[in-house]
């Protein structure tokens, strides 16, 4: 069962009109519909934030992961490294816009692979991500910041990091994905994954030549997939 059918079910078993069922959730009633739907203004697929489905599963008097157990479809979440909140729906605004980023090839969580580009292929998600670009997540090492292999990943391009921010590194034009701990007083590079099954990757002195930052990681674009 698809989530739009999900939420018209309930509706019906309650006999909620969708403007009864928004208030309930806490959304504008113009975002039932397009749930029900499954689409966005655009007509594109609708992709609800974690947010937004953790209020509709509240008003229906489950837990998220029911909810998401319940669908029979694959499902796409948008979650921000950040704590944002980017499809969330204010009382009388439509859900917001969306945008196409380009997808530049895949970035590996676990040994670095190389990232073939990609430009013609777009990836669409909310506009209101700060982000330059994508990458498609490949392994498990960055599991522990709910980066998982297939997962879309949105890049800030930058050439410089903080410490502890997540980013898209290249290494011998081979890229992967990974936490950033920079010393530069002892040329020191350390890159770490989010997984004790992988060690970290540490480069110090002249392989620091070989290695240069892509860009801050600032969101995930999810898929969860169905068994």
């Amino acid at each position: 069962m698809k989530l739009g059918d999900i939420v018209k079910r309930y509706r019906k078993d309650h006999d909620l009109s969708q403007r009864e069922f928004a208030k309930l959730c806490g959304l504008s009633h113009g975002y039932i519909p397009l749930i029900e739907k499954g689409l966005n203004p655009n007509g594109y697929p609708l992709t609800p934030s974690i947010t937004v489905m953790k209020q509709l599963a509240d008003a229906m008097g489950m837990s998220l992961h029911e909810l998401i157990s319940l669908s029979d479809e694959d499902m796409e979440l948008d979650l921000s490294f950040e704590g944002n909140e980017p499809d969330k729906v204010v009382p009388g605004i439509m859900p917001i816009r969306r945008k196409a980023f380009p997808l530049l090839g895949e970035v590996a969580c676990g040994e670095p692979t190389y990232a073939e580009e990609q430009h013609e292929t777009m990836v669409e998600s909310t506009e209101t991500i700060d982000a330059d670009f994508c990458l498609r997540a490949k392994g498990d090492s960055m599991a522990g910041s709910q980066i998982d292999d297939g997962d879309i990943v949105f890049i800030k391009q930058m050439p410089m990091v903080d410490n502890g921010d997540i980013a898209a590194v290249l290494i011998d034009n081979e890229t992967t994905l990974k936490r950033v701990d920079y010393n530069p007083d002892a040329a020191l590079l350390i890159l770490l994954p989010d997984n004790p099954a992988y060690r970290p990757l540490v480069y110090k002195g002249e392989e620091l030549n070989q290695i240069r930052i892509l860009g801050r990681a600032v969101m995930i674009q999810k898929i969860i997939k169905k068994r």
